[in-house]
């Protein structure tokens, strides 16, 4: 049968994290806004950001020291313009935070009337510029723009809703580089609606969930991305992945994190036998960046034949631990460890998508309409290796940047006319949904077994051979049946799989996240690995 429920509006944010409610926020104003949130409004990668965002707040500190940091943990192929634009735009979008109520916390030794926010630091910056509200900054943030979004009249939300994939003009006779639209899929009734706007906006975060130990909540299975390069636009740097340090290794806790800043705060990364290890690997030690760490901690578990590392801050008050990691004391105490006793088991875990879908300052993709803002895009900050705590500063500077660009071509882009059906007359309902747990699993454990933290061309040919493998069924399987969100992920995942692996057969050197056994040396040359849609329409017929 055929869908006949439409949705319209000025402005289709596809996304409810940091970037997508804060872009939605600043166009409200002017326009119809609706925000699409895949899952319950607030289950995306912000609310379980724990570190903080940086920016320059202390007289002591400087702009051009951030900008130097940035450079140095993206390894040589950061896009200085970017991030020049990023950090110099960095406090006056915090602000616009503070100002909208997010509660950073504050100096407890400054007892001005005005006291100062409590800045930490993390590994790789040379100064402290982590504003934090505890252990829990992503939750103080997403919880207080959602607060400001719900009180929004202009904005009105499409809860437990996927994006099925971007509608261009050429479906309703126009441009096939023009967005018009999208098809999305309603999971409380389970069918395909449609909704066109003047402007539709990426938001939906990075894809993680490909791997088979991540940080990331379940949405993060790289839709946008997906979307993005169906319908014509560019991606780049997918190969840089990264892995974040310090994961719990616990089994009834598999994707919990441990924030930077208990490094930043002193923690000591150790072996089994409790000696120290870092200090072999960086003169930096704990604070080095996060791709150094990681690949530390994954070399001595291999080395050593262990399940885990450890990460202990029990050297330091109690007292101390317990007022500055909050949310993560007690997390554990219900696990049964006692970080201010004993040391913590960890692993590194698949924690963000430093590539992504290409845009420009104003947060402009290939297509005409279309913005993407956050972890979905690149915008040549993060470059190999992605500095801590810059990815909320990120999602809110091209949330501001972007907006201005929407709202300033506001009047001069019009409601596009009434957008075809979804057709979903010719598929039925599956009985076979245990094909697809089946194929996602096998995706995710080939993907860290070949994809992970250390690399070789062998690996990423065996992935890309079972990448098509499962892409031939998935398509088999979509052409046939209706959708499920499982059967939408899956898709979604199996693309951006492919766009991961070859990036990386793309990149013949060892830099930042992407390590190869094949080829362990930099090359004096390097910039962005850039995949161009047309150049795969016909090498994959299932494009």
């Amino acid at each position: 049968m055929n869908t006949n429920s439409e949705h319209q509006c000025d402005v289709l944010v596809i996304g409810s994290g940091a970037a997508g409610l804060s872009l939605a926020l600043r166009v409200a104003p002017h326009g119809k806004v609706i925000v699409l949130s895949k899952g319950p409004r607030n289950e995306g990668s912000t609310y379980y950001a724990q570190g903080g965002i940086a920016a320059v707040f202390d007289e002591e500190d400087s702009v051009e020291s951030h900008i130097e940091d940035t450079l140095i943990a993206g390894a040589g192929i950061c896009e200085k313009d970017a991030v020049s634009f990023i950090t110099k735009n960095a406090k006056e979008c915090v602000q616009w935070l503070i100002d909208g109520g997010v509660p950073f916390d504050l100096d407890e030794n400054d007892k001005s009337e005005h006291p100062r926010h409590h800045l930490t630091r993390e590994g790789g910056h040379s100064h402290r510029r982590i504003l934090h509200a505890a252990d829990a900054t992503g939750m103080a943030m997403q919880t207080n723009l959602q607060d400001n979004v719900n009180n929004h009249p202009n904005i009105h939300f499409l809860e437990r809703y996927n994006a099925l994939d971007l509608i261009t003009e050429d479906r309703i006779g126009g441009d096939a580089k023009k967005v018009v639209g999208a098809y999305i899929w309603n999971r409380n009734q389970e069918h395909v609606e449609s909704v066109r706007a003047k402007f539709v906006v990426l938001a939906t975060g990075g894809a993680s969930k490909v791997y088979q130990y991540t940080s990331n909540p379940d949405v993060s299975s790289g839709d946008g991305i997906a979307m993005a390069w169906r319908s014509g636009c560019r991606v780049a740097n997918l190969e840089f992945n990264q892995f974040h340090p310090t994961c719990l290794f616990h089994p009834e806790a598999r994707n919990f994190l441990l924030t930077e800043a208990l490094r930043g705060e002193g923690a000591y990364l150790k072996r089994p036998d409790g000696s120290r290890f870092m200090p072999d690997f960086d003169q930096r030690g704990e604070l080095a960046p996060r791709d150094i760490v990681a690949r530390a901690i994954d070399y001595e578990m291999k080395r050593l034949g262990a399940d885990c590392m450890y990460l202990d801050i029990s050297h330091k008050p109690a007292d101390f631990i317990e007022k500055h990691f909050p949310t993560i004391n007690m997390r554990l105490l219900d696990l049964g460890i006692d970080m201010t006793k004993e040391p913590i088991p960890i692993v590194p875990a698949a924690h963000y998508t430093c590539g992504g879908v290409m845009v420009n300052q104003q947060g402009q993709t290939d297509l005409a309409n279309l913005y993407a803002v956050g972890e979905v895009t690149y915008t040549g900050l993060h470059g190999a290796n992605r500095l801590a705590s810059n990815s909320l500063l990120e999602c809110v500077v091209y949330a501001w940047s972007a907006a201005k660009d929407i709202i300033a071509n506001f009047d001069e882009v019009k409601l596009p006319p009434a957008l075809p059906y979804w057709d979903e007359s010719q598929v039925t309902n599956s009985d076979e949904e245990v094909i697809l747990q089946h194929n996602w699993h096998e995706l995710r454990l080939f993907m860290w077994d070949y994809m992970g933290i250390v690399r070789t061309d062998k690996r990423l040919e065996r992935a890309l051979r079972r990448i098509q493998l499962l892409q031939q069924e998935t398509h088999e399987y979509y052409s046939h049946f209706r959708v499920s969100n499982n059967l939408l992920e899956l898709r979604n995942l199996l693309q951006v799989a492919e766009l991961m692996v070859r990036c990386a057969m793309t990149r013949k050197e060892s830099r930042g996240l992407h390590y190869t056994l094949d080829y362990p040396e930099q090359l004096e040359n390097s910039g962005p690995t850039i995949l161009e849609p047309e150049k795969f329409r016909t090498s994959n017929p299932l494009f």
